[in-house]
């Protein structure tokens, strides 16, 4: 497998000239430390760090974790990667000041997870667990919990999880079994079995702080009796280190598809002593802090695995030679010309291409909004910033994975049978990325969840304000407003317009359609979040087309890499984007042909 390179220009064209964060950071807290220079350091020392240090062990890593008797052993160079990580501050990259962070805007960690997913996938998931356990404690957490085990997450000496599926029950946690029994001096003693649990038990760090979900004495029937808890590997000592150990063991774990060097546990707790985060039976919402930022990261996985396929494939077809390009001969000294002059070989790199540079500027986009919901300086930006996330979080973790694992395919065919043997690490990839659309919420739960409480019980109100800010810029690039915008730009702008219009048109369908048939709206939930995502791409490379025919005019930047901006963007608009007439069309379909057919012609016996 070629060597992988982080893609730091278009990074800093995203963050510097499509999205000026600098603009964003003056509204949140420690944005003002995030100058170019400082994010253009971190970003280059993220990528050395990458490069150099994760993806060597990427393929090595393959050979998985191994279990015995409850101890996990990560593979060879992990814990080792691990050491070297926190010690160089990265898990503190965002977390609080006050528990020593450095508090940096969200978005700036964003970037730095896909680079490390990037470079190494499974690795990349112990640390990203930490995440979404720093999140919750810094929002329901209580202060005396916060100095317990912020600190130590915020370091990276402790690492967290989300302990949420059950052998009997995934999604559906209101049949949720674990047990939470009060104990006299405040704790919990919890009981039950939880299974894949990501980064669940490992050798990296000196504990791990499970963020639990389990089922109070009293809890009413439903996900209304859900309570959240902070179950420690090993109870905190009085100096704040770990001391006895408590009652979680790892049961066994999971032979997977893929992502093998993660440790994906059986945990089974054992009169577990917890502490209950926030308040009794409202476990799902805090708990909710905690899948938001998991879900932008899974996002990120699927950007992850489209660059690093299209890195592979990219350099194995200017490099492979095979047949003569039917427009003629381009390798005259060769036996045959490189691949990459045939047209099929060209329409699943650019494909990949479009998929990772155009679901990076999605993710993004998205991240000003995570950064103002972290640290906006007043409670109604915090507030319209969450909004706007929301909205933007089932999209983004639905469509990107499906196109992550797409562009991972298409990396698999450039390579022909040599993509299908390991030692390449083509297949790695493939699999690897598999994952993305199943935890966090599968692509099914992620469109149920965009259509159904996101836009309809919304209202549609954060649908119009999505469609009208695409409907804004389109305006800004029309003739009579068009300083210095290219004919081409005008004509996607244009395209974005009309996706806007159509993107309305489709969901007020639905909920009309929902009103005679309840059933309409899951039969056209997946196929509306598809076409919700090409819209959402379309709008993004529109205005990366433009900053980057702005500077062409200009003579300013690298004039190949905005080239190549405009290349890929005219491909996603004239190949990819028309895959969205599709899902229009499928969301239009009679329910009956979906739901017509009666059950038992299921058995296929």
């Amino acid at each position: 497998m070629p060597n992988y390179k982080v893609p730091l220009k278009d990074l800093m064209f995203l963050f510097d000239d499509v999205f000026d964060m600098q603009t964003l950071y003056k509204q949140v807290e420690g944005g003002d430390q995030a100058t170019p220079d400082m994010i253009e350091a971190i970003f280059t020392e993220g990528a050395k760090f990458s490069e150099n240090e994760l993806a060597p062990l990427y393929q090595s890593g393959d050979e998985g974790c191994s279990w015995d008797d409850g101890v996990v052993t990560t593979p060879a160079g992990f814990k080792a990667a691990y050491d070297k990580y926190i010690e160089a501050g990265w898990t503190s990259l965002t977390g609080s000041e006050k528990m020593g962070g450095q508090q940096l805007p969200s978005s700036v960690g964003l970037a730095v997870t896909e680079m490390i997913t990037s470079a190494n996938w499974a690795w990349a998931m112990y640390p990203g667990l930490s995440e979404g356990a720093i999140a919750t404690l810094e929002d329901h957490g209580t202060e005396e919990q916060k100095q317990t085990y912020l600190t130590k997450l915020i370091s990276g000496v402790w690492s967290g999880t989300m302990c949420l599926t059950e052998p009997h029950c995934g999604t559906d946690l209101g049949q949720m079994k674990t047990k939470a029994l009060p104990n006299d001096d405040g704790s919990y003693s919890v009981h039950g079995t939880k299974i894949f649990i990501s980064a669940g038990e490992h050798d990296l760090t000196e504990n791990i702080v499970h963020i639990v979900l389990a089922k109070l004495p009293d809890a009413p029937k439903g996900t209304k009796g859900l309570s959240l808890f902070i179950i420690p590997k090993f109870l905190p000592a009085e100096d704040g280190s770990a001391g006895e150990r408590n009652g979680v063991k790892c049961g066994s774990i999971e032979h997977k598809m893929g992502i093998h060097g993660n440790g994906t546990a059986v945990l089974n707790f054992d009169g577990a002593k917890s502490f209950l985060i926030g308040e009794p039976h409202n476990g799902l919402n805090a708990m909710f802090t905690y899948m938001n930022v998991a879900r932008i990261g899974t996002a990120s996985q699927g950007v992850s695995a489209a660059d690093r396929s299209y890195q592979g494939a990219s350099a194995y077809a200017r490099e492979r030679l095979a047949m003569r390009s039917i427009s003629g001969v381009k390798n005259p000294d060769g036996p045959a010309d490189a691949i990459v002059e045939h047209p099929d070989v060209r329409r699943m790199l650019l494909t990949q291409r479009a998929i990772a540079e155009g679901g990076r500027a999605m993710v993004t986009y998205a991240s000003q909004f995570a950064d103002v919901y972290r640290g906006g300086k007043t409670q109604d930006a915090k507030a319209i910033a969450e909004g706007r996330l929301g909205f933007c979080t089932p999209i983004l973790k639905g469509f990107i994975t499906e196109l992550g694992v797409e562009a991972a395919n298409h990396g698999v065919q450039v390579f022909g049978g040599h993509g299908y043997i390991k030692e390449w690490g083509m297949e790695q990839i493939l699999r690897d990325s598999r994952i993305a659309t199943l935890y966090e919420g599968t692509t099914g739960i992620q469109a149920l969840d965009l259509l159904g409480r996101k836009v309809l019980f919304d209202r549609f109100s954060q649908l119009n304000v999505f469609t009208g800010e695409m409907l804004s810029f389109a305006r800004g690039c029309m003739p009579w407003n068009a300083a210095g915008k290219s004919k081409v730009v005008r004509q996607q702008a244009w395209k974005v317009a009309k996706l806007a219009i159509r993107w309305r048109l489709l969901a007020l369908k639905l909920g009309a359609g929902a009103k005679k048939n309840p059933d309409s709206v899951g039969a056209g939930s997946v196929d509306f979040l598809m076409f919700s995502g090409y819209a959402y791409m379309a709008y993004m490379f529109a205005r990366m087309s433009s900053i980057a025919s702005l500077q062409l005019s200009q003579g300013i930047g690298d004039e190949k890499f905005l080239q190549e901006k405009l290349h890929t963007a005219t491909f996603f608009f004239e190949r990819l984007l028309p895959r969205a007439d599709v899902h229009e069309k499928t969301v239009k379909a009679d329910v009956a042909s979906l739901m017509g057919m009666p059950t038992e012609y299921f058995d296929a016996s």
